[in-house]
């Protein structure tokens, strides 16, 4: 009868996904562990490299006398105006290693492939280059330093990629290593079905190709590893793959409770910016003045869905915002930038999660 017990109780704790040494397992992304335990968790954008920029223009005036002496004035050559100082060049190396001073952040946010990845696809891999040269992954339990939550576009509109090209495009992101996808615009719950598919390998039940470029070295795996967890969590338990649905529409606010039941969904992120243009009109004098009370009313259903259907609610905060919208229910706050202003944000909801 011990054996028993002791058998049963060796069942329970594999069932329940506790190890026998008591450790809880543990993701390489660490968004999972904090969505499981329904902790805030907050992302910086991913730091780029500046903008490029010609000096600026002098100011000048009108050379003058005295007026009025008839006498002639003599103007001393002017001084002239040092050239500014050139703005020092970031490599992806010194890229990498901001991101990883910055561990407050628990993943970084990307827009550089939401319309097509020719654009971002060489800054993210050289990025993701200078993370591996650095070392990927670290910690205690391990985890990805530098996690990369990446726009996609919208699946189905007119002028946007049809599905067949949409699963090349998401496949070419998955390959540079992204762990989390942000689904923009979705509409509908077959729209986010589609793009969840194509992020599973055929041997998944999906439509991914079955290259996978360089994305094991960017997470720190071999092939055969990187395969087996490349997988939509939680799908498959053992997935690092995260999956965002972005509501910026009205007929994404209409289908929002069936969008919010698609297996694979992780969180539900209200398309705050895009939606102010959609509860805006165009006044008399030409000028768009947004309507608050439909926008926030917008903004508050999306939030009473993902308490709903208990999914992560997020909201591109900032310092002046984060409290208020965490106190509310979002607990996954986006910063889209990697400043100053974004780290006292981070650390402002750190401290209002308990963090």
């Amino acid at each position: 009868m011990r054996v028993r017990v002791v058998a049963v109780g060796l069942v329970g704790a594999l069932v329940c996904g506790v190890s026998v040494t008591g450790q809880q397992p543990t993701h390489l992304n660490p968004m999972i562990e904090l969505l499981g335990a329904k902790r805030g968790m907050f992302g910086l954008g991913l730091p780029t490299p500046p903008r490029g920029g010609g000096p600026g223009g002098n100011r000048g005036g009108r050379a003058g006398g005295a007026a009025g002496t008839g006498a002639a004035v003599t103007t001393p050559p002017a001084t002239p105006t040092p050239p500014p100082a050139p703005v020092p060049v970031r490599t992806p190396a010194d890229l990498a290693q901001d991101a990883m001073a910055h561990q407050d952040g628990d993943w970084f946010f990307t827009a550089a492939m939401e319309r097509t990845p020719d654009a971002g696809e060489p800054m993210i891999a050289a990025f993701q280059d200078a993370m591996a040269a650095a070392g990927p992954v670290g910690g205690s339990p391990r985890r990805l330093l530098a996690p990369i939550n990446s726009k996609a576009p919208n699946i189905t509109r007119p002028g946007e990629p049809n599905p067949s090209d949409y699963i090349t495009i998401l496949s070419r992101q998955l390959n540079v290593g992204i762990s989390s996808i942000s689904f923009v615009e979705v509409d509908t719950a077959e729209e986010l079905r589609l793009g969840i598919n194509a992020l599973r390998f055929a041997s998944k039940g999906g439509t991914r190709p079955d290259a996978v470029g360089n994305a094991p070295k960017y997470w720190g795996l071999s092939e055969s590893e990187y395969r087996r967890k490349a997988d939509v969590w939680p799908l498959n338990p053992e997935g690092e793959l995260v999956v965002w649905a972005i509501i910026e529409s009205h007929e994404g606010l209409a289908n929002i409770r069936e969008i919010a039941q698609v297996p694979g969904l992780s969180v539900i992120a209200a398309g705050a910016g895009t939606l102010g243009g959609v509860f805006s009109t165009t006044n008399a004098e030409g000028r768009r003045v947004r309507d608050d009370i439909a926008w926030e009313a917008a903004i508050q259903k999306i939030l009473a869905t993902c308490k709903e259907f208990q999914k992560g609610c997020a909201y591109p905060v900032n310092e002046n915002d984060i409290e208020t919208r965490y106190r509310q229910g979002f607990t996954v706050g986006i910063l889209q930038a990697f400043n100053d202003a974004a780290f006292r944000a981070v650390a402002k909801g750190r401290a209002v999660a308990g963090r």
